[in-house]
């Protein structure tokens, strides 16, 4: 069974802005097979569902950005997940928009949804999907992650959902490698 984490905030008033980005690609994977993320489960809404002949949990905590480990960690722990079964997906200022980069383990990079995730799983061994929605020039960092895309950013970030989609279903068919290859 494979665990993919989209990070972002719940809510309308979160909708579509560039913290979200996590939440876009597990929508859109969702959409891609069918899958309703309606059930609520371990502070996240979940969707399980069959994708590449694998059994896979598609989940988006509902406890905010910085708390996103206090959802992650009780699925992993429910469901007995390794950690090379867990792929957690999330925005990242350090790469500029319409970049998307593949990592099977590391650190927190400063990203405190993810420092959430690492601090409760109590390990870094688990893969990620970075989504590039590049730095503010002359905003805050927080009303630049709390904004929505503009039309431009729109059709770059369009693409890297995409690519994002595609990874996630790489991890899932067992071939982070290829993944990693293909998308960094």
């Amino acid at each position: 069974m494979k665990l993919i984490v989209g990070l972002g905030n719940p809510g309308r008033k979160y909708k579509d802005t560039k913290h979200n980005a996590g939440f876009m690609v597990v929508d859109r994977l969702a959409d891609k097979y069918n899958a309703r993320l309606s059930k609520e489960e371990k502070k996240s809404v979940v969707a399980k569902e069959r994708i590449k002949g694998e059994k896979v949990i598609l989940a988006k905590p509902q406890t905010f950005m910085n708390k996103s480990g206090a959802a992650v960690q009780p699925l992993a722990d429910y469901y007995n997940l390794d950690m090379n079964d867990i792929l957690v997906i999330y925005d990242d200022l350090d790469l500029e928009i319409g970049q998307l980069k593949i990592k099977p383990k590391g650190g927190h990079g400063g990203h405190n949804g993810l420092r959430s995730v690492i601090n409760r799983l109590g390990a870094k061994n688990f893969a990620r999907v970075r989504i590039g929605i590049g730095r503010p020039e002359h905003r805050s960092v927080k009303d630049y992650v709390l904004s929505k895309f503009s039309a431009d950013e729109r059709d770059e970030i369009d693409d890297t959902l995409t690519k994002g989609v595609k990874a996630a279903e790489l991890f899932i068919a067992d071939n982070l490698d290829k993944a990693m290859n293909k998308y960094n």
